[in-house]
Parts: structure tokens; C-alpha cells; sequence
């Protein structure tokens, strides 16, 4: 059994995996991360983690699992993983998560794919077909988007508002403006795999609130950083 952690910028999601499928996945706060010791005794070969939340958290992932003398690695990014090359500039300067979920989409689709993974921030990646990854986004995530207006202007609210074509109040018009401008960018750079068959391979917590209004063709994958992790823990 391999134990597979993605500490993200607000949560930390775990999945136990056996063979070619989980056993069982879950999530917590970052701040709650202690409750990962209950799981630790059924692993029987590995764990494989990826970071972004920084090194307090590395550090304490590593307490949690030192006393039970469970082999730990830390996946980076990487020139090559599991038939997906690496176009960034430097290679190592790809975030961990985001290279995890370009090897995570290539085992759900080996076509063309545009990975859009909508968490705190929200990341819209080019997978070739080739699998070689062409380069990407990063913007804010939609909860961000809100609260960056709140908190940076004098008169608008934390707004609580739904999705509207035409918003006619304040709190409608910033959670639609927020959808509105991470689904444009979505669909820019989807243009430039138009003449393909692509597919938006889509996850993340706000995924569920974008794939209503996203008009391409999509594969919603849950925990896609969990999946790259899997198929990199299993070598593929």
C-alpha cells in the first residue's frame, strides 16, 4: 500500500492506493495535518508527497511519520516523468503540484489536454499530445479573486452571490466577474488546441463551480495531483 500527500495552500489531501486503485481518499485543513498517523500503519511500501504549503509543513509531515519508519519521499519536478517532458524554462522551477497533475492528466488522456486545476490558485496548462508540456497560467483562484476585492477597495463587500449572465447586484456581479475571468482565460488558451481533439482535463475545489459554464469538452478528474503522484509512485 503507497501513501500518496498533496499539501496545497490551504489543504492537505491524502489517498491510500493499492495496485491500480485507491482504497481510500480524503482531505483536511493544513492545521489538522496530525490526523495523516492514523493511516501510516497500513502503508506497507511508500509514501509520496508534494508540497507547496511550505517548509514548516514538510517539516512537520516528516515528524508525523518518523516514528513509524515509513520510507518518505518528496516528488519535485523534473525534466521527464512517466512520458510527460517538461517545457518550463527551468525545469526544477515548475511547482511540485502542477507537475504532478500534467503526469496525473497523461494517464486519463493521452491526447491533447488543456489542465486547469481550481484551487487557491488556479493553473491552465498545455499538454501536447506528445506528451510534452508547452506551457501555462497561473492566476488567482475564484475565492481569491473575491476577497483580493474586498479587502483592496473601500465599497465592496466578501461577496456571497451566484453566477448571472447579466448580474444586477454587487455580490452576483463579483462572483460572476471572478467566473467570467477564469473562464476566459480558460477558453484563450484552448484556442490554441482548436485544430485538435482536446480535452480540459478540470479539477480542483472550484471546478464544480466552473464546469457548468465551461462550453469545451472536459474530463473531470478529482484529486488530479493524487492521481500524477500515484502513477509516479508506481513508476509508471
Amino acid at each position: 500500500m503507497i501513501l500518496c500527500l498533496d499539501a496545497g495552500n490551504t489543504r492537505l489531501k491524502w489517498g491510500l492506493r493499492e495496485g491500480r486503485a485507491w482504497r481510500v481518499q480524503g482531505a483536511c485543513a493544513l492545521d489538522d495535518i496530525g490526523g495523516i498517523a492514523a493511516l501510516l500503519p497500513a502503508v506497507s511500501e511508500h509514501i509520496l508527497a508534494c508540497n507547496v504549503a511550505g517548509d514548516a509543513v514538510a517539516q512537520r509531515i516528516e515528524d508525523i511519520v518518523a516514528p513509524f519508519g515509513v520510507p518518505l519521499a518528496w516528488f519535485r519536478s523534473s525534466a521527464s516523468c512517466c512520458g510527460v517532458l517538461n517545457g518550463y524554462d527551468n525545469p526544477a522551477q515548475l511547482g511540485a503540484d502542477r507537475w504532478a497533475a500534467l503526469v496525473g492528466a497523461r494517464g486519463v488522456h493521452t491526447g491533447d489536454a488543456l489542465v486547469v486545476v481550481a484551487g487557491t490558485a488556479t493553473t491552465i496548462d498545455v499538454l501536447a499530445a506528445d506528451g510534452r508540456f508547452r506551457g501555462g497560467l497561473i492566476l488567482p483562484g475564484l475565492e481569491l479573486m473575491q476577497k483580493a476585492l474586498a479587502r483592496n477597495t473601500a465599497g465592496l463587500p466578501e461577496a456571497r452571490g451566484a453566477y448571472r449572465d447579466l448580474p444586477t447586484n454587487t455580490d452576483d456581479a463579483i462572483v460572476s466577474g471572478a467566473l467570467q475571468a477564469t473562464l476566459g482565460a480558460i477558453e484563450r488558451m484552448a484556442c490554441r488546441l482548436a485544430q485538435t481533439d482536446f480535452r480540459v482535463i478540470l479539477s480542483g475545489g472550484a471546478a464544480e463551480a466552473l464546469a457548468p459554464h465551461l462550453d469545451l469538452p472536459q474530463l473531470r478528474v478529482d484529486n488530479l495531483v493524487l492521481e500524477g503522484l500515484a502513477r509516479a509512485a508506481a513508476r509508471c
